[in-house]
């Protein structure tokens, strides 16, 4: 395998270094393997008494080793003795991954009992409105789309869903992860996963050059808040950074959501005399607009609010979330883990803020061989105590998974603990008085 792009300051020229050797020494000194053992215990690896000191070991993580897999409870010895190419986390079982066989044929059997609810969001699934790449590719220009996923799933679960605990993870090439980590989100159904996803899944894939989109009621409040997000998105960056009217191929596309052939024709007419996409996209809602005022005049008010819904369909088309929908639906699918490094780009998988989605730029993210370098070039960290990874750009990605997820998520643990305790006290006391 070719040597992982490098990044970061000047230190020790590590293209020279065998992948291997990179990889250990960046799970053995940068992998923020306490912080991730926190998280996925869920308190469980304390000594308060109501703490469940299987529920770990239960926990699958299959290691990508030369094509092989495996489930491993000690984590952060396996990490460092595999040094694995890739790293997936799967479901809590019933029972420890390396016993399943004993299990699979039994009366009890191995079935997964707890595990995050998840998303995947994959650039290559926008490729029909990218313009700047295609397949693997992905730039500042085309993250917008990324970064308005971002924030419509995170709104939209914690407003319409009540969850709390999420992560959003840069996937360390061309799309983004979703973590779900509120205990009610964790012990959901295949069923309702499935049901949550299907929430979400307005988009549903393309027929004949047209997207199939579920658009409920105008006044439901996901879709009016979705809209609010995606038209801005749409028209202050999408639009002009893809300059998707330019194409012939994309003109033709987007006419084709308007609901007649006169509309069509005007617009069309309308866009020999105009250069640009911000200036069609505003001739196009101009007429749009008038067409509906001309239709209400005659009293057509449902074929009004058809032409003015043609504008909403085409930002739905070209901005919405195109979700996996199979990674969401089961308990069992397994979902590349934060912090690990991408095979292809060497690329680490970051945490993303929700409210700074934007700002985010997948290209100056740090790399396995960039922060080795950091961390060869200053190695007071280690001398003075600290997390090795504090003193590279690693710092900052661990600042952020704990202030997005973890310090709220271990609150609210310790809380859930102490109701146990109390609960447990309580059954004891009424038991004896009995």
């Amino acid at each position: 395998m070719a040597p992982y792009p490098q990044a970061g300051p000047t230190g020790t020229d590590f293209t020279s270094v065998g992948v291997q050797d990179m990889m250990k020494l960046y799970y053995s000194r940068l992998f923020p393997t306490q912080e991730m053992a926190k998280w996925l215990a869920y308190g469980n690896d304390s000594k308060h008494p109501q703490s469940d000191p299987s529920f770990f070991p239960r926990r699958e993580f299959c290691f990508t080793l030369d094509g092989d897999i495996f489930g491993g409870a000690e984590l952060a010895a396996a990490l460092k003795d595999r040094c694995p190419s890739k790293l997936d986390i799967g479901p809590v079982y019933n029972v420890e991954p390396q016993r399943r066989a004993a299990y699979q044929n039994s009366a009890q059997g191995f079935v997964p009992v707890e595990r995050e609810l998840v998303f995947d969001i994959d650039l290559t699934d926008y490729d029909d409105v990218r313009t700047c790449g295609q397949g693997g590719h992905i730039c500042t220009k085309c993250w917008p789309l990324m970064a308005a996923a971002i924030q419509i799933l995170d709104q939209g679960l914690r407003r319409d869903f009540g969850f709390r605990h999420i992560l959003f993870v840069f996937s360390g090439r061309r799309g983004v992860h979703c973590w779900v980590c509120d205990e009610r989100a964790r012990k959901l159904s295949d069923e309702q996963r499935s049901a949550i996803a299907s929430y979400f899944a307005v988009y549903k894939g393309q027929e004949r050059g047209v997207a199939k989109l579920v658009l409920t009621s105008d006044d439901h409040p996901a879709i009016a808040r979705a809209y609010a997000l995606l038209r801005e998105a749409f028209e202050e960056r999408i639009l002009p950074q893809q300059q998707l009217l330019e194409e012939e191929e994309v003109r033709k596309a987007v006419l084709a959501y308007l609901p007649n052939d006169a509309i069509r024709s005007a617009v069309r007419q309308r866009w020999q005399g105009v250069h640009g996409s911000e200036a069609r996209w505003e001739a196009l809602k101009e007429e749009v607009e008038a067409e509906a005022q001309a239709l209400e005049r005659g009293k057509k008010g449902w074929e009004a609010r058809a032409m003015r819904r043609s504008l909403k369909a085409v930002v739905f088309a070209c901005a919405y979330p195109r979700l996996d929908m199979e990674v969401s639906k089961k308990m069992n699918h397994l979902l590349k883990a934060p912090f690990c490094v991408h095979p292809k780009t060497g690329k680490v998988c970051v945490p993303v803020r929700p409210e700074e989605a934007y700002e985010f730029d997948p290209d100056t993210v740090c790399t396995v061989g960039g922060l080795l370098n950091q961390l060869n070039s200053s190695g007071s960290a280690a001398a003075q105590g600290e997390e090795p990874w504090r003193a590279t750009d690693m710092g900052l990605a661990v600042d952020t998974f704990r202030q997005c997820l973890l310090d709220g998520l271990q609150e609210e643990v310790r809380a859930g603990l102490a109701r146990k305790s109390r609960a447990a006290a309580a059954a004891a006391e009424a038991g004896l008085a009995f």
